[in-house]
């Protein structure tokens, strides 16, 4: 083991520039970090010391620590693909969407029946321009809007004084049995509690995602499994369905979670701690707001030296993300990218670029060699790369 511990911060949809069959999902011109940087002239001089910029070739200085470009290869441009991905899972067949014309007359029958709600909705959407259509009627009516998007989801939405928190959770897992079914197996039920009054509303950090477990083995599954902790923030228990995790904590939003990374560096313990930073993806990346998603990222590039300076000598730090979500992009989807990698630890005397990876596994393939357990696969280990 070089590594006591691994921290690995997933920047939420914050990709590099198109990959090399982002023409297969219409995304060809796509790159969520350059174009942003191209309107909004942000200066991000942490991440800069990283090597975000160097990746963008938008710079050549020195970097602190090693920097690269890891390439997907799975069928899929959403949160669950990525992070399976970069765990040692290659998503061939991707998960049913139903994005032309929303979900099947039988199986909105059997959630209305099960759930004792009607539904309203049924279509693809933005979440935020649904509930401001919807909301309002959601509340007089206590129906349960739901709605998809062109990756494998069923999203439910109520108002939070309508159907409390719980109880929409409990909707939510009603729904995720019924979608087991083959014809109707979705990768993600999610929950999207909204609150506020007609014309304002807005969407609350109370979200819950109930994905499908793992369909094969992942680096948690081998970490756990040899006495390893795999301690996450986020949304990462719930994309991995608590498979392979031993201990898990929600965030608000990207602030908070930063916090709770520098809470997490100061416990005493040995394997992976595994962050999702969301707000890029959600608030700002399918609401195509450029301004937002600019002013998000300059805030972890504020915070970045708080997270860098709680790192011991012996922990290894690696900043990556997802997919992307080009805000300047068509739409209001995931956009198919390759995506940064950026690592650091106090031990490295060396620096500079590495060779692309050529699949996000190569990042589960090298925490699972760093600790010794059966490596994923697909992908290959940069451990000794890394000097």
């Amino acid at each position: 083991m070089k590594y006591k511990r691994v921290f690995l911060i997933v920047l939420d949809s914050v990709g590099v520039g198109a990959a090399k069959d982002s023409d297969k999902f219409g995304d060809g011109t796509t790159n969520t970090l350059g174009h942003i940087i191209e309107k909004t002239q942000i200066k991000l001089p942490n991440l800069t010391k990283m090597g975000l910029l160097n990746i963008l070739d938008l710079n050549e200085s020195k970097t602190l620590g090693y920097y690269t470009k890891a390439i997907p290869i799975s069928n899929g441009k959403d949160s669950l693909t990525g992070h399976l991905e970069m765990m040692g899972l290659k998503t061939v067949n991707a998960p049913k969407t139903f994005t032309e014309n929303g979900f099947p007359k039988e199986l909105i029958e059997a959630i209305e029946y099960e759930t004792e709600r009607s539904v309203i909705g049924n279509c693809a959407a933005s979440g935020t321009e649904i509930i401001e259509r919807l909301g309002t009627e959601q509340m007089k009516t206590g129906s349960i809007i739901i709605y998809t998007s062109v990756d494998s989801v069923l999203e439910i939405a109520a108002h939070e004084s309508i159907i409390p928190v719980k109880e929409l959770y409990r909707i939510c897992e009603i729904v995720r049995k019924l979608t087991l079914k083959d014809e109707w197996k979705v990768g993600r039920v999610i929950a999207r509690p909204f609150k506020g009054k007609p014309g304002s509303f807005e969407r609350t950090a109370n979200r819950h995602d109930f994905a499908l477990d793992p369909f094969d083995t992942t680096v948690l599954d081998n970490l756990k499994q040899n006495k390893y902790d795999v301690l996450t923030l986020g949304k990462i228990a719930e994309i991995f369905n608590n498979r392979g995790i031993t201990a898990s904590t929600q965030i608000e939003n990207n602030l908070d979670g930063i916090k709770k990374i520098v809470k997490l560096m100061k416990l005493n313990f040995t394997g992976l701690g595994f962050i999702n930073l969301n707000d890029f993806d959600s608030k700002y990346g399918h609401r195509r707001d450029v301004e937002g998603y600019a002013n998000s990222l300059v805030e972890f590039d504020k915070y970045l030296p708080n997270i860098v300076n709680s790192l011991k000598s012996d922990d290894l730090l690696i900043i990556t993300a997802d997919h992307g979500n080009d805000p300047t992009y068509i739409g209001t989807d995931h956009t198919r990218e390759n995506v940064p990698v950026m690592i650091f630890s106090r031990m490295f005397k060396g620096s500079g670029e590495l060779p692309y990876l050529q699949t996000f596994a190569d990042i589960g393939a090298t925490i699972a060699d760093n600790f010794g357990v059966e490596k994923p696969k697909i992908g290959k280990s940069f451990l000794s790369k890394l000097k």
